[in-house]
């Protein structure tokens, strides 16, 4: 016998974004439209609230003592799915059922460990993101991906769970500290170099404003950061091809993270990542030596690493390559730009010529 169940799609099938200064002062009201009767379950990265909380509950954001709010540790360390199962137990204590949503308050970690809890709590359940970090608004927020770690690498369980609606306001970028924020800048610089030469041109003659976060600079990267992803994103949601290059930077970059105990922050090992991917490319005569020259003098304007650190072992790096989940087969896909603005998926590496660009990195 054979039985077809033929699966409807399940609305809604957009995800709303909205970025602009004083969306945090509306957006308990702006809830309601996108939960539709939903009690929402707050869950905020402890430091986030720490900042913020006090402020946020004047606005008319829910209080601790609402039995809506749930903090937690959002740190690398802690992305694992002990953390996961212990927010679905307190969720459960708290009342959450099938009708219930989440809303995820705080940086990537806050939003991945929220997002793939959402997607498996009761079964699935509606979620939506207030990013806090640069990182998370240019980049993690945006696309529906959502996971955990294992010892063995970086966010291998997960789930696509698109938010429902996603708000980004600058305002809360004002306590973030310069180290958070160059952490967000490599996102940024990542993806002007995919897809978006004018954003590159902005990027190396705004960097004072961006580096003040006048409101004006940071609405500017932060709308084209989105723009691009979102995208990306409408063309393969579940990464079946094009979406992998948004991968630039990120193959090498996971790989330093995992060598290095996720003692090596994320911004960091992605522009380590992008030299790399860049100084393949042009070795292989497919990117021009002087824009690699502006893209290490990028990143160093904003304090970010060029070079693997001494203390690094390449075989474990290496190994750690091989774990990768972009991996397919023995295939490692590479995302290689091959000028600022574009970028193509290169399957046919020789692991001779990464391990000569890696040992380059490390040397040089």
């Amino acid at each position: 016998m054979r039985l077809t169940i033929n699966l409807p799609e399940i609305p809604p099938r957009t995800s709303e974004v909205f970025i602009g200064e004083g969306l945090l002062k509306r957006l308990p009201e702006s809830l309601e439209e996108y939960l539709e009767g939903r009690r929402a379950f707050w869950i905020w990265d402890g430091k986030v609230w720490d900042e913020w909380g006090e402020r946020l509950t004047e606005e008319g954001w829910p209080g601790r003592d609402s039995g809506y709010v749930l903090l937690f540790e959002a740190s690398e360390a802690n992305k694992h799915l002990q953390a996961v199962e212990e927010l679905a137990s307190r969720l459960v204590r708290a009342g959450a059922d099938r009708g219930s949503a989440l809303v995820a308050v705080g940086g990537g970690v806050t939003g991945d460990v929220v997002g793939f809890l959402a997607s498996i709590y009761m079964r699935g359940i509606p979620h939506c993101q207030v990013p806090t970090t640069l990182l998370a608004q240019v980049d993690s927020s945006i696309g529906g991906k959502t996971g955990v770690d294992l010892p063995e690498g970086k966010n291998l369980i997960g789930s696509f769970q698109q938010p429902r609606v996603t708000w980004m306001d600058p305002l809360i970028l004002e306590t973030l500290s310069r180290d958070e924020f160059r952490q967000g800048m490599a996102e940024v610089i990542k993806t002007a170099m995919i897809g978006d030469e004018v954003l590159w041109k902005y990027l190396e003659s705004h960097g004072d404003a961006i580096g003040k976060k006048e409101t004006e600079s940071l609405l500017r990267i932060i709308s084209a950061c989105c723009i691009l992803k979102a995208r990306v994103v409408e063309l393969d949601e579940r990464e079946a091809g094009h979406r992998r290059v948004l991968n630039l930077g990120h193959t090498i970059g996971h790989a330093l993270e995992r060598v290095s105990g996720y003692q090596l922050r994320h911004g960091d090992a992605v522009a380590i990542g992008l030299v790399a991917a860049t100084r393949l490319s042009v070795q292989l005569g497919e990117f021009p030596a002087a824009d690699l020259t502006r893209l290490v003098r990028l990143c160093a304007d904003w304090g970010l690493p060029v070079k693997i650190p001494r203390s690094f072992d390449l075989d474990e790096v290496m190994g750690a390559l091989e774990a990768d989940k972009k991996r397919i087969g023995k295939k490692l896909h590479f995302i290689l730009p091959v000028r600022i603005g574009e970028v193509v998926d290169y399957d046919g590496l020789d692991r001779r010529d990464l391990r000569r660009i890696l040992d380059e990195l490390k040397s040089g």
